[in-house]
């Protein structure tokens, strides 16, 4: 294992974090987590920049019947992103999968209520923006939630996460400005693999955990 839990992943990559802040070229920085997994990921980053925490919630389309195997994302209102290769190998077309987005996109929009509320999401227009997640297999999640961003037109779009396949590593660098990733371990696999307590985060925890971290210093 690589990391006892999305904490202690969370502070190693907070340190890498806080060092690349020290050589002056992350200027007012934004922190967005991929929910659930990112969220305690990116506490002791947010933490240790000093500033806020938010959301970015994207969700994974999987195959129809397979839902765990990730083809394609959705994020927003912005069409679903698909892994082409994929879906011309497995036969597929984006009217099949025509369920599984309508599907995701109301989880989609579930979510985004229920963790942001009232609250309107970041401006991240010229301002260096942060993404993390707990780690990266296939990378389709991510990919749409870094195009999603650039087309808001942010000055930098940084990925974060403490692990990742090295060859989704490679993939995410023309979607990012710049990848800051901690382990790209041979014969990666799955994410899970790589933290001891890899335990489903739960909607609650990601309420609580953004109430908290964005209270103001007297209430916490």
């Amino acid at each position: 294992m690589l990391f006892h839990d999305r904490s202690e992943a969370g502070q190693e990559l907070a340190v890498r974090l806080v060092e690349r802040a020290a050589d002056g070229d992350l200027v007012d920085p934004v922190v967005l987590a991929l929910p659930r997994g990112g969220v305690p990921v990116a506490v002791p980053v947010a933490r240790a920049l000093s500033v806020p925490l938010d959301v970015l919630v994207a969700r994974k389309i999987g195959l129809p019947g397979q839902p765990e195997t990730g083809i394609g994302a959705i994020v927003g209102d912005d069409p679903p992103q698909f892994d082409r290769r994929a879906v011309e190998m497995l036969g597929l077309s984006e009217d099949r999968l025509g369920p599984e987005v309508a599907r995701e996109r109301s989880e989609l929009r579930r979510r985004e209520r229920l963790y942001r509320g009232e609250r309107s999401a970041p401006d991240v227009r010229d301002r260096v923006v942060i993404l993390i997640d707990d780690g990266l297999a296939t990378g389709v999640t991510a990919r749409a939630a870094l195009r999603h961003l650039r087309r808001q037109g942010p000055a930098r779009l940084i990925l974060a996460v403490p692990v990742s396949a090295a060859e989704t590593a490679a993939t995410m660098r023309s979607e990012a400005d710049e990848i800051v990733c901690l382990h790209q371990p041979p014969h990666f696999r799955a994410v899970g693999l790589w933290y001891d307590d890899f335990g489903q985060v739960g909607d609650d925890e990601v309420i609580e955990t953004l109430r908290e971290h964005n209270a103001p210093a007297s209430r916490r």
